[in-house]
């Protein structure tokens, strides 16, 4: 029937770790969820040490509260950076398909220096070559680093209103991609979606027309590929998202479902995103 309600917008909130492979984890609010995403990647920093190797990390940039909370844990415990190596999911690019300028509001490179690196001790940092970003004009550069380092650790990420993980858009109208041919998707740059676009304008104040049109994002692949791989969710709007990833088909329209195919997938979210969605009209 048309207009019909998807069976998952019903599901109620004890019910939403019930009957798959992730592991769901419900916090009570954006500080505390903040608290866990910045504890999961200081505990990925440190397990990788105790096995005498340096961890390797693909992480977001939103959700956005978890890197000062970060940074002094880090500082505080004296935990060192050096042997890290932080690959940052995605990047906003100009029309000509290069980064935004640093000094951008909307850059992530930016965000990343402002919110984190700038606040750790200089002697816990991990050296600039540490700090990686895709780059679109050398997108297969995320893959020889991760073979060279003989791995991803763990995967950090949010998802988006469309069900995206980093820049990774579902195939627009028309398009047809399989299950196994979406996961295969590498590092790669592409044209950002309408509703990703839509959404991201929030943090401009809800002018699209400043929202990039275009992106670099790491793959599907490199991040299913990793050995952990845990998603975080705050905000009001992914209440119907995650029931979708949780619930909905396993499909490239919703690429965060296939995170049910990881063998060590983690979701974590707030109360308010756990709530039932409210539909109707107000």
């Amino acid at each position: 029937m048309q207009g019909e309600l998807p069976p998952y917008l019903d599901i109620a909130r004890e019910n939403l770790g019930q009957k798959h492979s992730v592991t769901l984890s419900i916090v009570p609010d954006n500080a505390a969820l903040a608290r866990r995403m910045a504890e999961d990647m200081a505990n990925a920093i440190r397990s990788a040490r105790d096995h005498g190797r340096g961890a390797t990390l693909i992480v977001p940039v939103g959700p956005v509260d978890q890197f000062p909370v970060l940074a002094e844990l880090i500082n505080a415990e004296r935990l060192s950076l050096a042997d890290t190596m932080l690959i940052n999911m995605d990047e906003y690019l100009t029309d000509g398909d290069e980064w935004l300028p640093v000094d951008h509001p909307l850059s992530f490179r930016g965000f990343m220096d402002r919110c984190f690196y700038d606040h750790l001790d200089p002697a816990l940092a991990p050296p600039l070559e540490n700090r990686i970003f895709p780059d679109p004009n050398a997108p297969t550069a995320i893959q020889r680093i991760i073979d060279e380092r003989r791995g991803v650790d763990a995967c950090f990420g949010g998802i988006g209103i469309n069900g995206h993980i980093a820049f990774n858009e579902p195939p627009e109208p028309g398009e047809t991609m399989t299950v196994e041919e979406f996961a295969a998707l590498p590092t790669r740059v592409l044209s950002l979606s309408r509703e990703t676009r839509t959404i991201n304008a929030n943090t401009v104040g809800g002018s699209i027309d400043v929202v990039p049109a275009r992106c670099v994002t790491v793959g599907m692949r490199e991040i299913l590929a990793a050995r952990t791989l845990k998603l975080y969710c705050n905000r009001p709007w992914q209440s119907a998202v995650v029931r979708k990833v949780l619930f909905g088909d396993v499909s490239p329209a919703c690429p965060a479902s296939l995170m049910r195919t990881h063998p060590n997938a983690s979701l974590t979210i707030t109360e308010l995103v756990a709530a039932k969605p409210a539909i109707g009209l107000r």
